[in-house]
């Protein structure tokens, strides 16, 4: 059926034809560099990450941009109240970005504009609607005349005599409309300014994006994504000032995720549930929060919590366990020539799991990037593959059931891969989790490996009563083993 995406502005489903056969033009609005991101910020990088990979793996040249607000009032304030220079504020906040956007396995755009790199480009905008007389100058400052734009509101369903019956009374008495927004802000004693047309100042928030993204996408770009809480006024203000200017569609599709609920509460400072990405990261493995989100549908709400949370973790060790079993028993090489009937004959139905995974897969990606439908099908094949693993016991697999364990760990990975899943050697990913879980229990590998070494000690000396007494010891320290031929391995469950 081909990719179908939920369009904001038509606010229905529509298949995905780009403005160029075979190219991708992808914007999303980045972050304002004061602070450190929230698990807010995580979901949005997460989603349109996986949109813009899931693009590309369908064939598609895909330029992205995502920018960053590095010039604004929150940074000028953080800036006043540490006695430092907005750059070093912008500079500082922009490398924590990267290093949690790394962790949570977030591949860079292909651009990351900065929008005092742009401010040119913003003149140039403004110079436009002020020509047509969209835009007008009071004072120092210089605004946008909604009422010039008759389709104001068009994406937020929202009806302009309808927003202005119920606007507030604004403080702001230089404008003529208090709709209006501003494109340029005279510059106040202190404050870092860009000289214009109409005196020395900064752009407004809004002209910034359509200013980058018309610099790096064209005049029409194909994707333009982002948050529901930017729908309005941002991305509705980036609509009238783009195409007022330039009198073409701005974007042809508008997509928004939906938010990030603490406990099934709006995530808050003043409710004492705000997280940042760091203080998640230092209890949970980035992978489990990139699994978290993508286990429900982007435009659906998503809630954080103990119970949430540990789900997704749990299942991300269950996916990985199940590679790392079959890596371990199906690890011999296969002899070639084996044949598709023979395969069949092992398992019928994890062969028919493993056939049909990449159709099932694509099926609910193109159903607008249907990530939670997605995820289903990889524990559907990881179950089947468990299964089949579970019912050989201990022993080895060889020949055509090791195949059929290796042609499935191949084909979850495969389809895995695609949202940003299980790139991981399983070794490495339960080191990780181990390493981050004996953090959050205030504990050392060196304490636990010496415990399990005396209780080995005890049971070879026969001393069974001393061994079940440490393996108590454990248990309490959270702390399970899993004594096997090859030694005993040991997790952490917390």
């Amino acid at each position: 059926m081909g990719l179908h995406v939920y369009n904001t502005l038509t606010r229905k489903k529509e298949e995905f034809v780009p403005l160029e056969s075979g190219r991708v033009r992808l914007y999303v609005c980045g972050v304002t560099v004061y602070d450190h991101c929230h698990i807010g910020h995580a979901r949005s990088a997460i989603v349109f990450d996986v949109v813009y990979r899931y693009l590309s793996h369908l064939g598609y040249d895909v330029t992205y941009a995502r920018n960053f607000t590095d010039i604004d009032d929150k940074i000028l304030r953080r800036a006043s109240e540490e006695g430092a220079d907005y750059r070093t504020i912008a500079a500082r906040y922009v490398a924590a970005f990267y290093e949690d956007m790394d962790a949570l396995g977030v591949l860079r755009p292909t651009v990351e504009p900065f929008a005092t790199e742009h401010i040119p480009q913003m003149i140039a905008i403004i110079e436009i609607l002020m020509a047509k007389g969209v835009a007008y100058q009071s004072g120092t400052d210089v605004y946008f005349g909604v009422e010039r734009f008759p389709e104001y509101g068009k994406l937020s369903g929202r009806l302009l005599e309808d927003m202005m019956a119920g606007a507030r009374v604004e403080l702001d008495v230089n404008k003529k409309n208090p709709l209006d927004f501003v494109l340029w802000k005279g510059s106040k004693p202190g404050e870092p300014a860009w000289e214009s047309p109409w005196g020395p100042g900064r752009p407004g928030w809004h002209i910034e994006c359509s200013a980058m993204g018309s610099s790096h996408l064209g005049k029409t770009m194909d994707v333009h994504g982002g948050g529901k809480d930017l729908i309005f006024p941002h991305h509705e203000n980036e609509i009238a000032q783009s195409e007022a200017a330039y009198g073409v569609p701005f974007v042809r599709f508008w997509l928004h995720n939906g938010f990030v609920n603490i406990h099934n509460e709006k995530m808050s400072k003043s409710l004492g549930n705000f997280l940042t990405i760091r203080d998640v990261l230092n209890k949970m493995h980035p992978e489990a929060l990139r699994l978290f989100v993508l286990s429900k549908h982007y435009r659906s709400p998503v809630d954080f919590s103990d119970e949430t949370v540990g789900e997704a973790e749990r299942g991300l060790e269950r996916l990985y366990g199940t590679l790392a079993a079959g890596k371990d028993r199906a690890s011999d090489p296969v002899v070639a020539g084996i044949s598709e009937k023979a395969l069949q004959s092992q398992d019928s139905e994890l062969y028919q799991e493993i056939a049909e995974l990449s159709n099932a897969f694509q099926e609910a990606m193109d159903n607008d990037f249907n990530t939670a439908q997605a995820i289903g099908h990889l524990f559907s094949l990881q179950r089947h593959i468990q299964r089949f693993l579970d019912r050989h016991g201990q022993k080895k697999l060889k020949g055509p059931a090791a195949a059929l364990v290796q042609r499935g760990a191949s084909a979850l990975l495969q389809q895995a891969n695609i949202l940003g899943l299980l790139e991981k050697n399983p070794e490495t990913f339960f080191d990780e989790l181990k390493v981050l879980k004996l953090k959050v229990l205030g504990l050392s590998a060196e304490e636990v490996e010496d415990l399990i070494r005396l209780r080995h000690e005890a049971r070879q000396a026969k001393d069974f009563a001393e061994a079940d007494r440490l393996r108590t010891v454990l248990e309490e320290m959270k702390i399970q083993l899993e004594d096997s031929p090859q030694g005993t391995r040991w997790r952490v469950i917390c």
